[in-house]
């Protein structure tokens, strides 16, 4: 699932994740912290893919709430920020990790899934 308050990232996502794979597939998008929460209830996603920039509930928020209430999920947060810009409670919102999006490719969404899925580990 992709939760992005940003048209064009939201296309950009679902492109990367038809891309990466059979084994991918996008059960839905949000476009604001209270709606991801509610498609999350219905969907049940594996992967949550949530911007940490949101009008409204923000990305670190949603991420707490959705890792509170889904806690098999593994949520991943992206930002087009330098990493060091952002909110020093990115690392307690429990997020399995933190990407950029500029860096979001395939490969790598297989890669954040090897490390942080269930079948991980």
């Amino acid at each position: 699932m992709v939760v992005d308050d940003q048209l064009v990232f939201r296309h950009a996502a679902r492109e990367v994740i038809e891309a990466a794979g059979p084994e991918f597939v996008l059960l839905g998008e949000a476009v604001s912290g209270p709606h991801a929460i509610s498609a999350a209830d219905d969907l049940y996603p594996d992967l949550i893919l949530v911007d940490v920039r949101m009008t409204g509930m923000d990305g670190i928020e949603t991420s707490k709430r959705l890792t509170e209430a889904h806690p098999e999920a593994v949520v991943v947060l992206v930002t087009i920020e330098d990493p060091l810009n952002l909110p020093a409670d990115v690392a307690f919102c429990g997020a399995a990790d933190l990407v950029r999006k500029q860096d979001f490719r395939p490969a790598l969404l297989r890669r954040l899934w090897r490390a942080h899925g269930r079948r991980a580990g």
